[in-house]
């Protein structure tokens, strides 16, 4: 029996690139991609996601292509209930992909995977004190990266890279 797999997103990630590295795994019928804002318009989005003055921020590529800056505590709010639906749903493991600094998600049945937990400590702990390189869909997203892999023994060399543009 194969295991179930749920992708969780917050806005759109270009899944004909991630699929082909997950199904060498794990069969396509058993991998299903959930995105929090990836169905809605920007309007619909900036109604019920807005950041508040002063509120913290992620940053999230909406459908039309663009990027927006949506509430953290409104995302992870209901980032949270989907979770809980998909735990609930019998789901073997939930992967949240993001580039957003996200780890206070949790699961009661399935396994959750949340990136800003696992990819900084091992890659730490592969590379030692050698000298890695992030490449960043856009710059907006330095600042949040260069705090993400302040775990490193060398600052990290950051480049711009966006798959979409």
């Amino acid at each position: 029996m194969s295991a179930s797999l749920a992708i969780l997103t917050i806005g759109i990630v270009p899944m004909q690139e991630v699929l082909p590295l997950l199904t060498e795994y794990i069969d396509e019928d058993n991998i299903s991609h959930h995105s929090l804002l990836g169905k809605l318009s920007r309007e619909e989005v900036m109604a019920e996601y807005a950041p508040e003055a002063g509120e913290d921020t992620i940053l999230t590529l909406l459908n039309d292509n663009q990027l927006a800056h949506v509430s953290r505590r409104k995302v992870e709010r209901d980032l949270q209930g989907v979770v809980e639906v998909l735990d609930n749903q019998g789901y073997d493991v939930i992967l949240l992909m993001s580039t957003a600094n996200i780890s206070s998600m949790t699961a009661r049945n399935t396994i959750f995977l949340e990136p800003s937990r696992i990819l900084p400590p091992l890659v730490s702990s592969i590379v030692e004190d050698h000298q890695v390189g992030v490449i960043v869909p856009v710059e907006e997203m330095l600042p949040v990266q260069a705090q993400k892999w302040q775990i490193l023994q060398k600052s990290p060399v950051f480049s711009l890279g966006n798959p979409i543009s």
